[in-house]
């Protein structure tokens, strides 16, 4: 066994290290996401809050949290990969760790249940199918023992550092780093419990209404506010003017061969009735 504790590294120096380690990673095409956290609030959103508050419940291993975020918060962190069941990360120390988080997955009477639970506290499918959960909705997901957060018996932990406990604080600082991470992404934690969100769109969708309610008046764009917003001349309603009669045609007489003739006729007997007077026979 393993008693002795290595060398103090500076962070800075552990810092450079672990960025060498990532450029090789890198060049191999190895997707590198490290845990960047600004500040020293490590999660901001309901997601990354309640996972972290899941994490600190576990009076087991409450001694070794502090390490692990303070580890997180410098950076420590320098790759994190969230699959299904399971998180692989790297976390600089006095090395470079390879930490694996396991995760079992969800029951299916557990989901069953969240998804029965959830489908009651989704205000229209609009909502649901834009990604916006209520805080019912949320909470129950959430919820410690019931919801979809693990709890200590649901989680395998490892760690290449010499450290014998389950928990080190490389691995805290990974399970701090998960919670950070669910800030930006929070359908990861479907993908790490093995459960389909879509079925809980699904279940709540068969009952909800697309809407609770028209949208307010004062919502409701009209032509003179899409003509502002998008610079457009929109054309004025007005009645279609109404059409002037139409005059009709004459029928026209059809020219006959009959009728050619008594004209002829009525020109040479003009031409008669005007022709000069002939002079007098003699006697």
């Amino acid at each position: 066994m393993f008693y002795g504790y290595r060398p103090y590294v500076p962070v800075a120096s552990r810092r450079r290290q672990a960025e060498r380690e990532m450029a090789k990673l890198r060049k191999k095409g190895h997707p590198v996401s490290p845990v960047v956290i600004e500040g020293r609030t490590i999660a901001r959103t309901f997601w990354g809050k309640a996972w972290c508050d899941n994490l600190e419940g576990y009076s087991d291993y409450e001694n070794r949290l502090p390490r692990g975020r303070t580890y997180v918060r410098n950076g420590s962190v320098v790759d994190l990969q969230i699959a299904a069941g399971e998180v692989k990360a790297m976390v600089s120390g006095s090395d470079l760790y390879k930490v694996a988080v396991k995760v079992s997955p969800v029951s299916k009477a557990r989901w069953h249940s969240i998804c029965k639970d959830s489908a009651g506290a989704i205000d229209s499918l609009v909502e649901l199918l834009q990604g916006r959960f209520s805080k019912g909705v949320m909470e129950r997901i959430c919820r410690q023992r019931t919801g979809l957060f693990p709890s200590p018996g649901e989680i395998d932990l490892s760690c290449s550092c010499p450290d014998w406990a389950s928990m080190c604080k490389h691995v805290a600082a990974v399970l701090y780093g998960i919670g950070a991470r669910l800030d930006e992404q929070p359908e990861l934690l479907f993908k790490l419990r093995k459960v389909n969100e879509k079925e809980l769109i699904a279940r709540a969708g068969r009952d909800l209404p697309l809407t609770k309610k028209a949208p307010a008046a004062e919502k409701v764009l009209d032509g003179s506010d899409l003509s502002e917003i998008f610079g457009l001349e929109m054309a004025q309603e007005t009645q279609p003017a109404r059409e002037a009669p139409k005059k009709k045609a004459k029928p026209r007489r059809r020219k006959t061969r009959t009728g050619k003739k008594e004209k002829a006729a009525r020109a040479r007997r003009s031409a008669k009735s005007f022709s000069a007077p002939q002079p007098p026979r003699s006697l």
